[in-house]
């Protein structure tokens, strides 16, 4: 580690805009280490307020809020990506926001991220603008079909966008997205999606937890395992990407790429999240350092920790479909003993929302794979008679 590095010490105060699940765990790691932590949302008995120190609810518009939170604490991260730009601005007069404002701004719009990843020659499939209907059909004629139209920002989980197979589809999904600003990418057919979760110290030490498998189910995150199905040489090259990408974006932080592996062997960069992502909750009880911890040491200024895996693992999220039946068997969870369970306290199950995740541990990805899955089954409401 540089002596140059001032690194932020346990004891200080981390500020964390956002407060869903993703601070929640942040916070839990930071506590651990002896850090106190103050959240900023618009909301109150959140994620991260339920475990925080101090929970702030006001808008992110409210400059004047921010300046507040910002003063009483000694560096600034955040959980998701839609913060407003002069929020972050506002933070960044008094404390370091780490990751930058700047790589924000990027990873907000879609548009500019692909225009970020060609400009600087990283891999990823064709795209397009579409900012007005007159857009469309130039868009869709350089593309071809099928294809993908995404809002261009502010989708998350399959939000946002459809798949397009001609035109008139494509005018539907123009239409139904409020006329936004879009986006037009080429259909991947792709034989394995899978993530690269990262952290970048502010020293540029560089660590990673290696390539990790996803399954989607209605386009959200259903499972996650490693280590992922893929050659060596696949995996060697992801890294290879991920590293120039962190040296590029000037990541201070913890940065999750998502990949295309296509049927030809391409590897293709789909979407970056500057920040800890769900395909990583395994690294908390599957490596010696989780997603979460790594997050605040690099936004802190320490040494990064070891990212060894202590056995192959696997992710089951749990959404809020799972509550309809009833209260879910959570005995029947924990009864196996490899399997852990994470719920975030959210209480208002909703369809698609994401409430928890199940974790399991075991001598392969397939194992483990088999085990989380099983568990989450297990969860299934029993009705007595």
């Amino acid at each position: 580690m540089s002596s140059k590095v001032k690194s932020i010490l346990p004891g200080a105060a981390i500020g964390v805009l956002g407060s869903g699940q993703l601070g929640r765990m942040f916070a839990i790691a930071a506590r651990q280490m002896g850090y106190r932590v103050h959240t900023f949302s618009s909301e109150t008995d959140t994620p991260t307020g339920q475990v925080a120190d101090v929970e702030i609810a006001a808008s992110y518009d409210d400059i004047e809020a921010v300046r507040r939170f910002a003063q009483a604490v000694q560096v600034v991260t955040f959980e998701f990506e839609n913060v407003p730009a002069a929020c972050v601005e506002a933070a960044a007069a008094f404390v370091p926001v780490r990751p930058a404002g700047s790589l924000l701004h990027i990873a907000q719009n879609r548009l500019r991220e692909k225009r970020f990843l060609a400009r600087n020659g990283f891999p990823t499939t064709e795209f397009a603008a579409v900012r007005e209907i007159g857009d469309l059909k130039a868009a869709v004629e350089k593309i071809g079909f099928p294809a993908i139209m995404k809002t261009a920002s502010s989708g998350y989980d399959g939000k946002g966008q459809a798949k397009v197979v001609n035109l008139d589809d494509a005018v539907q999904a123009f239409h139904g997205c409020g006329g936004q600003e879009m986006i037009v990418e080429g259909f991947v057919d792709f034989e394995l999606e899978f993530s690269m979760v990262m952290a970048r110290g502010l020293d540029g030490q560089f660590v990673h937890w290696g390539a990790i498998q996803n399954r989607h189910k209605h386009h959200i995150l259903d499972v996650s395992f490693a280590p992922a199905r893929m050659s060596q040489a696949v995996g060697v090259r992801a890294i290879e990407i991920s590293r120039a990408l962190a040296d590029k974006l000037d990541l201070i932080g913890v940065l999750c790429i998502e990949f295309f592996l296509t049927r030809s062997g391409e590897i293709l960069v789909n979407e970056l999240a500057p920040r800890p992502h769900n395909s990583g909750h395994l690294t908390i009880d599957a490596s010696r350092t989780s997603q979460f911890e790594q997050q605040l040491r690099a936004v802190c200024g320490l040494p990064l920790g070891s990212t060894e895996f202590v056995g192959a693992a696997a992710m089951a999220n749990l959404l809020g479909d799972l509550w309809q039946g009833g209260e879910p068997n959570w005995p029947a969870a924990c009864a196996l003993p490899d399997v852990k369970l994470h719920l975030y306290g959210k209480i208002e199950p909703r369809p698609g929302r994401k409430m928890g995740h199940l974790t399991a541990l075991a001598a392969t990805a397939d194992s483990a794979a088999q085990l989380v899955l099983l568990a989450r089954q297990n969860l299934q409401p029993v009705h007595l008679a």
